[in-house]
């Protein structure tokens, strides 16, 4: 809880005692706000300072009073942890009372609409983008070779949200398609893309529910204690390389088919294949033609920068200081939904290659909503359910508060960070904090 001390320093000037120069500082403490009170106490408890001025002598007296903290729920507390998390806007808490229904009811009908235009028209973005990177990089001097990195491993992950819309059956009618497209969406990825779909089905079902969702999960604090090698390797992977560990994801829950269903083994399988066969006559294809160089400059990097925009976004679209992850027996549909997704802007040229993926509420009220109506459902639920938001424009400090913060879970506090329980192995999370900005 938010402390301040006020007011620390006062000087005298001329015949009146005024204060021309103050200091606050930040602190952490139970007893809430904290301000300097000027007052007549006991003399057993004044700590003098003798100030001079000319040939006067002015003792001054001060001690921190405790003041009433401000409400969790309050509207000026929340405003201090937006400054402090580098958020826009935190939400009020859902009433218990509402339900998902009642948020998916409030949406307008043409929001749900399927427009094969439109579905289309965001395959040809991608298609037309990843082809002038793939251009730019062939034709880059070697110094201007990270532009076109960066711009094609964008441009790659349009591709992924593409697949991501065939998914969630909101791309196309004919079932069939969505499974065509949404598989060669995935293969210059190299993702499976039923057990993708299959994974991800949990993660909207379980959203921020402990254990259950399939996303990013606080570490539980029995595991971060289980081994000093497992709490270097965690500190590093929930720190400077976070936002490259969606690989780890992809690698270590969609490959193994011991990790689904039944049901669901021949439709992994089929994707497996897909896959391996892209690795097998695509990646050879790349060598032959442009060598092991080409191969890195044309798909290892974009691939690598479609992995930052994936960790970063499901990062972002989750996970903040004040969102809590919930067991199964506490945990509720809207709140998780509504509550604990985030909304955050970037940069434009960012939402029209990714096809608006990080207008991420509405997607998680509903995933049946294609990604070109996206921005009209929010505003939707803006008018309707604004006051719960949790909304940002991405800025350094969001990203510094996740990385440095946002680690070990605690039912009281949601998140306790690395450097509080070893503070010793935490040298990692202590360089992001020095090297990091803190502009929001």
């Amino acid at each position: 809880m938010a402390c301040r001390l006020a007011d620390s320093m006062l000087l005298s000037k001329g015949p009146y005692h005024k204060p021309i120069r103050s200091q606050r500082i930040g602190a952490h403490c139970s007893s809430g706000i904290c301000y300097l009170k000027w007052d007549k106490l006991p003399q057993k408890e004044i700590k003098r300072q003798k100030c001079s001025h000319r040939n006067r002598t002015t003792f001054i007296q001060a001690i921190a009073v405790p003041v009433a903290p401000s409400s969790p729920d309050s509207t000026e507390y929340r405003k201090q942890l937006c400054e402090s998390y580098g958020f826009r806007q935190i939400g009020e808490p859902l009433p218990d009372n509402v339900k998902l229904k009642d948020i998916i009811d409030s949406l307008p009908k043409k929001v749900f609409e399927i427009d094969d235009v439109k579905a289309w028209k965001s395959v040809l973005i991608s298609a037309t983008s990843y082809a002038i990177g793939l251009f730019m990089i062939s034709k880059a001097p070697w110094y201007l070779l990270p532009l076109a990195w960066v711009w094609t491993g964008t441009a790659v992950t349009g591709f992924f949200v593409i697949g991501h819309d065939c998914a969630h059956k909101s791309f196309s009618r004919n079932k069939l398609v969505e499974d065509i497209v949404g598989t060669l969406a995935f293969l210059p990825l190299i993702y499976p893309y039923e057990p993708w779909r299959f994974k991800h089905d949990r993660h909207h079902a379980k959203t921020n529910m402990l254990v259950e969702d399939t996303a990013w999960q606080p570490i539980p604090k029995d595991e971060f204690d289980s081994s000093p090698l497992l709490r270097k390797a965690l500190i590093y992977a929930y720190g400077p390389i976070r936002p490259w560990m969606s690989i780890a994801h992809w690698w270590l829950v969609h490959f193994n088919l011991k990790k689904f269903r039944t049901s669901e083994v021949k439709r992994a399988a089929i994707s497996l294949a897909c896959v391996f066969a892209f690795m097998g006559i695509g990646w050879p294809l790349i060598v032959y033609k442009t060598g092991i160089m080409g191969w890195v400059k044309f798909w290892l990097m974009p691939w690598l920068g479609y992995h930052f925009w994936m960790s970063t976004f499901t990062m972002v679209h989750h996970t903040a200081p004040h969102i809590p992850f919930k067991s199964a027996d506490e945990w509720d549909a809207a709140q998780a939904q509504l509550n604990g997704t985030v909304h955050c802007d970037y940069p434009s040229w960012i939402e029209i290659l990714c096809h608006d993926i990080n207008v991420h509420i509405p997607h998680h009220i509903s995933p049946r909503i294609p990604s070109y109506n996206l921005r009209a459902a929010h505003k939707s639920i803006q008018e309707n359910w604004g006051k719960y938001l949790n909304e940002a424009t991405w800025n350094w400090r969001l990203m510094k508060t996740i990385m440095t913060v946002c680690h070990v879970y605690n039912k009281e506090e949601n998140y306790v960070p690395f450097d509080r329980l070893a503070p010793e192995d935490s040298l990692p999370i202590a360089f992001l904090k020095k090297v990091m900005p803190d502009y929001a």
